[in-house]
């Protein structure tokens, strides 16, 4: 009953999107500037220096492409689950609590804006950079990125379902999940090596922003790792990673969820 149920709302949004075509063509054309300049912004610090803590511009652009897997696979797939404050505050969750479904079900599967243009972007631009950074591609390299791009979205997913769930105590949480997606993606730029302890100590373990693209790119790359000075295998447990934070963060959500009381909208 999901899968069909989750089949026919991606149906429908694409419906939306074909009909809408030019508001497709304008999000996916800011998709292509937003991560141009980000790119863009890598190459001219990299200009100046040879390398950043021994991470030179082909090898952070690597890093990158694997964080654009991960986030554009949530994007794609889970990024409506941010939209539950706003389910909450006009009183529109209450209908949830009363159908069949999972109440996180229905919330990620009202039609809402998708973004499929930023994970083929992700696909393409991570094949383009592979090439340009030397990686070799072999059967690990074709089984682990795909496991990488799972895991860095259920991190990704897990935070942001764990910033929603704020809202059934704090009805206006907006700002909130705009700043942690902020510093997502500013630090997510550039290998944890370059911060200091206590933000490495963060990104690595509190907010495992580091398991979407640097411990992975450590891995693949077969650098040593500075940040933490961990082994470069930890990069390995990305997925694992990914599905203890989606664990923890629907664990926070049931909790939420049972104190809820409605907004008496």
């Amino acid at each position: 009953m999901y899968f069909a149920t989750y089949a026919r709302y991606w149906r429908i949004n694409l419906l939306t999107m074909v009909e809408y075509r030019a508001n497709f063509l304008m999000w996916a054309g800011f998709t292509v500037i937003y991560h141009a300049t980000a790119i863009g912004a890598l190459w001219v610090t990299l200009r100046n220096f040879p390398s950043i803590n021994g991470w030179d511009f082909r090898q952070t652009a690597f890093m990158y492409g694997l964080w654009m897997l991960g986030h554009g696979l949530h994007n794609t797939v889970f990024f409506t689950v941010g939209n539950v404050p706003e389910f909450v505050r006009e009183g529109r969750f209450d209908r949830f609590l009363i159908r069949p479904l999972d109440p996180l079900f229905q919330a990620m599967t009202v039609p809402q804006q998708i973004w499929p243009d930023e994970l083929i972007l992700a696909i393409l631009y991570f094949c383009v950079v592979t090439a340009f950074a030397g990686v070799h591609v072999d059967w690990v390299l074709l089984v682990y990125v795909p496991l990488v791009a799972v895991g860095g979205a259920l991190i990704d997913f897990g935070i942001n379902l764990a910033i929603a769930t704020a809202a059934f105590w704090f009805t206006r949480i907006d700002s909130l999940r705009w700043v942690f997606m902020s510093l997502e993606q500013e630090f997510s730029r550039y290998p944890i090596s370059i911060y200091q302890r206590g933000v490495r100590v963060i990104l690595a373990f509190v907010l495992p922003f580091a398991f979407m693209n640097y411990f992975p790119a450590t891995y693949l790359l077969h650098k040593s790792e500075d940040g933490l000075h961990l082994n470069p295998a930890v990069g390995l447990l990305t997925p694992l990673v990914g599905l203890i934070v989606f664990a923890l963060a629907y664990a926070f959500w049931r909790i939420g969820l049972n104190r809820y009381q409605g907004t008496g909208s």
